[in-house]
């Protein structure tokens, strides 16, 4: 009897924490399909380039080739000051987080990264010079958002991040939201 209590509590808590992935949103947030409701999630340990930068869109595209239309079982962390929830993410059984560090196509967040193997395997990643790697200097996503306005030479079309993830180009000087 205790074998088959065992089983079916063993069952019911894997159905319990299987979703869907029904989008990604970037290299480092999916949305999952949770009780009939989309579940924002941001990859703990990790921080992807913004899809305007160099290597944003081939991230975007690892994590979508990963999860996308798959399970994903998660291990929640934290709630960021977005509403995202922070996990470790598995789709199919393979952990995201870690294989975008390993493609070269995601930084270690070192101020919150709490998975002692993702430095090692981002070096690894750089002395290979694997997807953002093969660049000489790339920008860390982090300091990419928040750019200093005085950064942007006057006239140029590249679109910017602002520190709540607002995107937008400076025309004459101002603000233009939405590229």
């Amino acid at each position: 009897m205790k074998y088959v209590l065992f089983f079916v509590v063993a069952v019911f808590c894997s159905q319990a924490y299987a979703n869907k992935v029904i989008g990604v949103l970037d290299g480092d947030t999916i949305d999952v399909l949770e009780n009939g409701k989309s579940l924002r999630i941001r990859l703990a340990n990790i921080d992807a380039p913004e899809k305007s930068q160099p290597f944003g869109q081939a991230s975007k595209k690892s994590l979508s080739d990963l999860c996308y239309g798959k399970d994903a079982t998660y291990i929640p962390g934290t709630i960021d000051r977005y509403g995202r929830t922070v996990a470790v993410i598995k789709c199919d059984g393979i952990e995201a987080n870690m294989t975008q560090v390993v493609r070269g196509l995601a930084w270690v967040y070192e101020h919150y990264n709490k998975d002692v193997r993702l430095p090692a395997l981002e070096k690894i990643a750089r002395a290979n010079r694997t997807g953002l790697w093969h660049d000489n200097a790339p920008t860390p996503p982090w300091e990419y958002r928040h750019k200093s306005l005085e950064q942007v030479p006057q006239g140029s079309s590249e679109c910017l991040v602002g520190p709540h993830g607002g995107r937008y180009q400076l025309v004459d000087g101002k603000k233009h939201y939405g590229c």
